[in-house]
């Protein structure tokens, strides 16, 4: 479905990703893990077009896509949720899922039922300003806003960064409702998360990808993260 090849990635003169090649199949939910600076928000940020490669190929379903715009890209079915946090602050949550329905040209009730579908609870914050939600809340509230429309790969940054753990366990089952809906390539560092969820995790150093791991029994067996983590 996606497929990265010898990727090289820059902000100026300072190179950020070098010779990244992965590959992400129909379905599959792939995690990103790395230390600060390792490139993971590059690699999500290429991906999605906010930044054009410096050399290097990206295809989605055979077709190369290296070079489109992040709308060209939105309308072929990627989502990039950001780790800001970031929604409308001063319109309703009710709202802020309007203009994703309208954006995607999907009327709002089908829209509202996908996003309280995942997150029950939303239902009642419907008409309350979208600043006065946690930042937990937020973060649901942006997941559900990428599933408006029909979309096909996820990207989703640090999704459980600096959360309560009743809310990161409320992200991780949201999660776990999507795998197999919907491809996903998701930086996280909640390496028990990744354990419940992934069919692939890469490990990026310095820009590189330097291991790959595949199913969650042999994450969970591998020792060697902690460099990364």
């Amino acid at each position: 479905m996606l497929e990265l090849a010898g990727v090289d990635a820059a902000y100026g003169h300072a190179k950020v990703l070098h010779d990244v090649s992965l590959d992400l199949k129909e379905g599959q939910m792939a995690f990103v893990i790395g230390r600060n600076g390792a490139g993971k928000t590059t690699l999500l940020r290429t991906i999605m077009g906010l930044l054009k490669p410096r050399k290097g190929s990206i295809r989605y379903f055979d077709n190369e896509v290296t070079g489109l715009s992040p709308e060209d890209l939105y309308q072929k079915g990627f989502r990039f949720v950001a780790q800001d946090k970031r929604v409308f602050s001063n319109l309703t949550v009710r709202e802020n899922i309007e203009l994703a329905a309208y954006s995607n040209r999907e009327p709002l009730r089908r829209a509202l039922d996908k996003v309280i579908e995942i997150y029950p609870k939303l239902e009642s914050f419907l008409d309350i300003k979208a600043g006065k939600l946690s930042g937990g809340q937020r973060q649901i509230l942006l997941v559900g806003q990428a599933l408006v429309g029909d979309p096909k790969l996820l990207l989703i940054d640090e999704p459980t960064q600096g959360l309560a753990a009743v809310v990161v366990d409320d992200i991780a089952r949201i999660l776990g409702s999507l795998k197999g809906r919907v491809s996903a390539l998701i930086v996280e560092q909640n390496l028990p998360l990744m354990c419940q969820l992934a069919d692939k995790v890469f490990a990026l150093k310095e820009g590189k990808i330097s291991m790959i791991v595949s199913g969650g029994s042999e994450i969970a067996n591998t020792g060697s993260f902690d460099e990364f983590m």
